[in-house]
């Protein structure tokens, strides 16, 4: 029997919504909380560094931009869902400056007119987006933002201005709209009139209504407008307006308003955008949404007391509620910019209306910025990141190295040797690129590409089959890509003849069959199966919906009639299935989640369905569904995330059922009560290593949800939409919604990770099998950038060859940082600090610094190198990048010239963690074994591996005679230079003596040169026969990039080179036995004890 749909008298249910959260509450709080083990804390695990790769090839939204007027190249970017970016060098380089703060959704960026070091920040975004994140209130700082201060309004969650007094910095106005998916918080016009320390509200209510923007008079700053802003949004849908919006003006600084009404619309108004005119500050400007989205552009000569329309225009594609904004000249009176998806402007204040250039640019603006010294600049800010015009429109310049990319939902493919990332992001299009490259620049914008256009979101990749990959648009418009092609075939299941309009959510669910790589799950108000990769579909389920209609909801606190100002253009359809999961261990058993409160179930591949209700899982009665995930590893248990913040309900919810959903079991553990979660993904090799993606970061379980752990390491404040683990690699790949992708490379170390492994004074953990391969390099000169330019966007790739994972309980210390913690800890506590003895002090100084370093030894125990690392307390990652140490002699005062040899063959190597204090070296752990493999065989065959690697081991025992050769060269002709001046200050009678240095000397600069070359021709270019050190070059050219192999060019020339090598050696060994003779004659003469030579006694 499928699921009969249940109709609810939609009153009745939020009645019984709001008993279940209560009943809920109380019982979360009468529970015991769960033991937490503090080893497991945030800061344990923070040396585990998540790889942020960016993209920045497309992006994402800018919500605001401030230019420093008395600086034009500094600016401070509010990314609307990414922190604030800030600027010195007009856009060659960006730096988030808003990483560590508590919110990363951004409304405004204000710079204080009288001091440019001091920014204001209004956090959550401006606008009513179905997708927008929430704020936490007002930051202020005092040092161009390098660091920060909270400054009120916590609840206000969404902030669309702040006004600093231009002369009075004290004195700050803010257009706070409030929640937008509730009722109350803060919301309204605030002042505060001690630099944010207290506010006070003088315009708005608690309920739903707002204030949306403000401005304020040059002439006066007493005069203020402000223009009201009555909205909230639901799942089902948008009300973009009411009775309570419109235009306000206040004569005293905001203590008291009049509301403007002369000329304009009467009734329900929804949006309004609002400017004054820099030259003429008489003149505001107005756009006014009405009914139905209409409504149009407005103009008053005398501040407000009347209005003219000028024409019909409005904020057109997703909605006025998501651009509007308008913005004047401060060069040209009456030329005004309204944001739109194609940004319009008027030269005649607002009658004209023309679309700017929209060639080589992303449309929805939002925002923009002027330069007070060239009148033909702007700056604007889009869905797709920001661009500047220097002929005001005509042409733009996009600045592609802020990677503030929204991504919703992410999978990989398992192409090899490096698999890839396909994601659907906001506005930007469905995007594929690799999680690493081959060359040492790294991963760079040209690597990634869009495969689909439009709104992205849910992607899969077909097992097996790199070159199939499934991506959509909004609204469940499904296509299949042959990446081997580029071709889109579009396979999105359609309504038959007398069905209903086929209702898919914005981010319709894929499910790609574990069971079979070509069958396919797809949902919209029911579920769709394909066996043939959606060439053709079979509906295997009725409606698995509760099936209402979306406009007879209560909707700000009631029902509302026909005739009011519904939104619903740009927001998901309501009824939806919004996640789908099939059991990898059992074929046909199938989970899918609505956004209206229900689980269904099939057992048997849909034939029949058993619904179940989110009430039932201890979550508010209309919790929104936003991932199921079918266990791995056991076929009864299924894990449901769930979240409620489209009631204003912001608290986790992560469920799991262990006998197909008929009980569950609450597994948020310690989870901060303010934290949705979007995602869950569960260790294929470990049950109970659990990951989860929230609002804020992204957190691990290894006890299946008992206690969760944040992973801060390389991570801003950011939301998480998605999670993906791509098995092979044992790679976990976070979908941030704002930041781009961060990868965890190899988290196998959470499957290992204990408590006992925490408190041991030590531990090494596994690691994956390292790439044997030389790294290719595109841009030439350095490994990064190139020549390119600082602005050139790279993100890293791994480190190169084997990384090591290590945690150090306690960390090593020298003896006076012992002495020093000690110290400050008897100052913490006001007492005596006692005076170090001369001897404790002595000790001090000359104490060799303790470290830690990791053993790395082949199959037969042979030692291949050292790598040291850091001797902190904590997680750290180490590479060896697969070499040898570097052949080439030390120096006593000069170090080496060179920091690395060639690498080692492919084939299986151990290493051992080790720490030295003291003069004793200890080993801290088991050794690990791990494996280098080759990556790439050549077009061409080379020589075997082991043949490869033993002639590099002969370059680089010649480099090392050579250089060895090289250092005693020099320090003989130096001895015998100082045995000259030494000469002069002995009681030998000229003649003899002389005679033999000077004979010595000559000796040794012939050899000299027969090494390096004659220097006369040195130093005017002209060629010399070959030398050892330019033999030595052309055999490292011939093999250090490249596994091919010696050529017979490289072995001839090495044996050339040894043989100069020996010759040179033999000779100098008689030269030095000459020094040492003539060494014995000075002393005899009452010469000076030259450096190097035997002590004067012996």
């Amino acid at each position: 029997m499928r699921y009969a749909t249940k109709h609810f008298s939609w009153l009745m249910t939020l009645i019984l919504c709001g008993l279940s959260t209560l009943l809920f509450a109380q019982r979360r709080e009468s529970a015991a909380p769960a033991a937490v083990d503090e080893l497991f804390s945030e800061t344990t695990f923070r040396g585990l560094k998540l790889r942020g790769i960016g993209p920045a090839f497309m992006s994402g939204r800018i919500a605001d931009v401030a230019i420093d007027p008395t600086n034009e190249s500094t600016w401070y970017v509010a990314v609307g869902s990414g922190g604030v970016w800030k600027t010195t060098n007009a856009g060659v380089t960006f730096t988030p400056i808003f990483d560590e703060q508590g919110s990363y959704s951004i409304g405004c960026v204000t710079i204080d007119p009288s001091d440019p070091m001091v920014i204001w920040v209004g956090t959550g975004e401006e606008g009513g987006g179905r997708h927008f994140g929430f704020g936490d209130g007002i930051y202020r700082s005092e040092d161009g933002g390098t660091t920060w201060e909270k400054r009120g309004l916590p609840d206000s969650e969404h902030i669309g201005k702040i006004i600093v007094h231009p002369d009075n910095s004290d004195v700050i106005f803010v257009a706070a709209q409030g929640p937008l998916w509730s009722a109350g918080g803060e919301r309204g016009f605030y002042k505060s009139t001690d630099g944010g320390k207290n506010w006070k509200r003088t315009l708005g209510d608690d309920q739903f209504t707002g204030v949306g923007d403000i401005a304020i008079d040059p002439r006066n700053p007493d005069r203020i407008y402000a223009v009201t802003w009555q909205r909230q949004r639901t799942v089902a849908a948008m009300m973009d307006g009411g009775v309570k919006n419109g235009i306000f003006r206040s004569e005293d600084g905001g203590e008291t308003w009049t509301q403007l009404t002369n000329g304009l619309p009467s009734g329900k108004m929804g949006k309004i955008g609002l400017t004054i005119s820099p030259q003429q500050p008489d003149v505001v400007y107005a756009a006014i949404e009405l009914d139905r989205r209409t409504g149009g552009t407005w103009r008053s000569a005398d501040r407000g007391m009347n209005w003219e329309k000028t024409s019909d225009v409005v904020a057109s594609a997703t909605g006025p509620h998501y651009y509007m904004e308008l913005f004047a000249s401060p060069h040209q009176f009456d030329l005004i910019y309204m944001m739109d998806a194609s940004m319009k402007y008027s030269s005649d204040g607002g009658k004209n209306w023309h679309i700017v250039n929209r060639e080589h640019i992303h449309g929805d603006f939002h925002g923009m910025a002027f330069k007070k010294s060239d009148p033909n600049y702007v700056m604007v800010a889009t869905d797709g990141g920001l661009y500047e015009s220097f002929d005001l429109t005509k042409n733009w310049r996009y600045m592609p190295n802020l990677p503030v990319t929204q991504y919703y939902k992410v999978s990989l493919d398992d192409a090899e040797p490096f698999y890839n990332i396909y994601a659907g992001t906001q506005d930007n299009g469905t995007h594929g690129g690799p999680s690493r490259t081959d060359n040492v620049q790294g991963i760079q914008n040209y690597d990634w590409k869009l495969v689909l256009n439009w709104d992205g979101h849910a992607t899969a990749t077909e097992p097996g089959n790199p070159d199939i990959v499934y991506a959509e648009r909004q609204q469940g418009t499904l296509s299949r890509l042959d990446m081997s092609t580029g071709e889109v075939v579009d396979i999105q299941p359609q309504a038959g003849e007398d069905d209903p309009h086929e209702r898919y959510n914005w981010d319709a669910p894929i499910h790609v069959s574990p069971h079979s790589p070509s069958r396919l799950y797809f949902a919209s108000y029911r579920v769709w199966k394909s066996d043939n990769r959606g060439d053709s579909w079979e509906a295997i389920s009725d409606d698995l919906t509760r099936g209402e209609d979306r406009l007879s909801l209560p909707i700000m606190g009631a029902t509302q009639s026909w005739d009011s100002p519904w939104d619903v253009f740009a927001m998901s359809n309501y009824g939806t299935i919004t996640s789908l999961s099939e059991s990898p261990l059992v074929e046909g058993l199938i989970y899918a989640g609505t956004d209206d409160g229900l689980l269904q179930v099939t057992e048997d591949d849909g034939k029949n369905w058993r619904a179940v209700e989110v009430s039932s899982m201890g979550v508010p009665e209309r919790a929104f569904i936003n991932d199921i995930k079918a266990d791995l590893h056991d076929p009864n248990t299924v894990y449901v995330s769930l979240d409620n913040h489209k009631y204003g309900d912001y608290r986790p919810f992560v469920v799991k059922s262990t006998d197909r959903g008929r009980t569950w079991k609450m597994i948020k553990g310690n989870l901060p009560d303010k934290l949705m979660v979007w995602r869950l993904v569960q260790d294929h090799v470990k049950p109970e290593l659990l990951f989860i993606a929230t609002e804020y970061g992204l957190y691990f379980s290894i006890n299946g949800g008992g206690q969760w752990t944040k992973l801060e390491g390389g991570v801003p404040t950011i939301s998480f939409r998605d999670l993906a683990i791509q098995k092979r690699e044992n790679d976990l790949v976070g979908a941030s919604f704002g930041r781009g992708f961060f990868i965890f490379d190899d988290y196998s170390v959470l499957r290992e990770v204990s408590t006992a492994s925490l408190q041991k004074e030590g531990s090494l953990y596994s690691t994956r099998k390292a790439w044997w391969y030389i790294p290719r390099s595109h841009l030439n000169f350095d490994s990064q950038k190139g020549s390119q330019g600082s602005s050139y966007y790279v993100a890293p790739n791994p480190d190169f060859g084997a990384v090591f994972t290590y945690h150090l309980k306690d960390g090593l210390q020298t003896k006076a940082e012992i002495r020093q913690a000690a110290e400050k800890s008897l100052t913490a506590a006001e007492r005596d600090v006692p005076m170090p003895s001369w001897e404790e002090r002595a000790a001090e100084e000359i104490q060799q610094k303790p470290g830690i370093f990791i053993l790395v030894q082949d199959a037969s125990g042979n030692v291949i190198r050292r790598v040291e690392g850091p001797t902190k307390k904590g997680f750290h990652r180490i590479s060896w990048d697969l070499r040898y140490p570097a052949p080439q002699a030390l120096t006593i005062s000069g170090g080496q010239p060179n920091d690395k040899g060639l690498m080692v063959a492919p084939g299986t190597y151990t290493a051992t963690l080790y720490k030295s204090e003291d003069g004793v070296t200890t080993a801290l752990d088991d050794p690990i074994t791990f494996e280098v493999e080759r990556m790439y065989k050549g077009a061409l065959e080379g020589a075997p591996e082991n043949e490869v690697a033993a002639f590099w081991r002969s370059y680089e025992a010649a480099a090392k005679d050579a250089s060895a050769l090289d250092i005693n060269i020099d320090r003989s002709i130096k001895t015998v230079d100082a045995m000259r001046k030494a000469l002069q200050h002995s009681s030998a009678k000229p003649g003899t003596l002389d005679a033999k240095l000077h004979d010595l000397r000559t000796e040794l600069y012939n050899l000299h040169m027969e090494v390096y070359g004659n220097p006369a021709k040195l130093q005017v270019g002209e060629k010399t026969p070959p030398t050892i050190g330019e033999r030595l070059f052309a055999v490292n050219r011939g093999i250090s990039t490249s596994l091919y192999g010696p050529t017979e060019t490289s072995k001839q020339t090495l044996q050339i080179a040894n043989k100069q090598i020996q010759r040179a050696t033999e000779e100098l060994k008689k030269l030095n036995q000459s020094l040492a003779d003539m060494a014995s004659e000075m002393k005899n003469a009452g010469a000076p004890y030259i450096e190097g030579m035997k002590w004067p006694n012996e």
